[in-house]
C-alpha cells in the first residue's frame, strides 16, 4: 500500500488530492515529548478517514529515559483516544533527535537505553504499536529485532535494507502541489 505520513507542519492537507493520488493509508503525528499534542491532530484524522484511508499515528519522542517513555506513552494514548475514531494502521514511536534536544541535554545515545526506552513505550501505550526511525538509527542506536515488534525504516533511496512492515522511500513526494514524506507498506 502506497501512504504519507503528516503533521502539523504539513498545515491543512487536501485529503481528496491525496486520495486521487492512490494514496491508500496516512500515519499522523498524535503527540510529541510528555505533554504535547500536535495541534492538527484530530483535523488530519478526520479528513483521512472521511475519503477512506487507512489512519495510523506516530509519536515524536523527546524521552531521556525509560520513566520520561512510561510518560509519553501516556500522553500519546491520550491523543489517539480524544479522537474517539479506531485507527486501523499501528502506532509509531519516533526515538531520533532531529531537532538535536536530547544532544543538548547530554543523552548518551547508548543503545542498550535507546532501546529499553522504545520497549517502555510500546509496552505502556497499549496499542499496537512500532519503531520508526532511520536506517542509520535502526542499525546503530535501537535493536529492534529484540523489540519484537513492526518496524519502520526511513531510508531516502531506491532500496529498503530492513524490509519490515513499512517503508519511507522520500521527503519529496508531491501531491496537489505539496511536499510529503512517501510511505511503502508491505502488510
Amino acid at each position: 500500500m502506497k501512504g504519507i505520513d503528516v503533521s502539523y507542519h504539513n498545515g491543512v492537507v487536501d485529503w481528496q488530492a491525496v486520495e486521487a493520488a492512490g494514496i491508500e493509508f496516512v500515519i499522523v503525528r498524535s503527540s510529541y515529548g510528555l505533554q504535547s499534542k500536535d495541534p492538527m491532530f484530530a483535523q488530519h484524522v478526520a479528513g483521512a478517514k472521511a475519503v477512506g484511508l487507512k489512519v495510523g499515528a506516530y509519536h515524536y519522542s523527546y524521552a531521556l529515559s525509560v520513566a520520561d517513555a512510561i510518560q509519553e506513552a501516556a500522553n500519546c494514548r491520550e491523543a489517539i483516544d480524544s479522537t474517539g475514531q479506531l485507527f486501523e494502521m499501528p502506532v509509531w514511536f519516533d526515538m531520533e533527535d532531529a531537532d538535536g534536544y536530547k544532544k543538548r541535554k547530554g543523552f548518551a545515545f547508548d543503545r542498550a537505553e535507546i532501546t529499553a526506552i522504545c520497549k517502555a513505550f510500546i509496552d505502556n501505550v497499549g496499542l499496537d504499536c512500532g519503531v520508526y526511525a532511520s536506517y542509520f538509527w535502526l542499525c546503530d542506536y535501537i535493536d529492534w529485532r529484540s523489540l519484537g515488534c513492526a518496524v519502520w525504516n526511513a531510508q531516502w533511496s531506491k532500496n529498503d535494507d530492513i524490509k519490515g512492515y513499512m517503508w519511507q522511500y522520500t521527503d519529496r513526494l508531491e501531491i496537489g502541489g505539496k511536499l510529503f514524506d512517501g510511505n511503502i507498506c508491505y502488510i
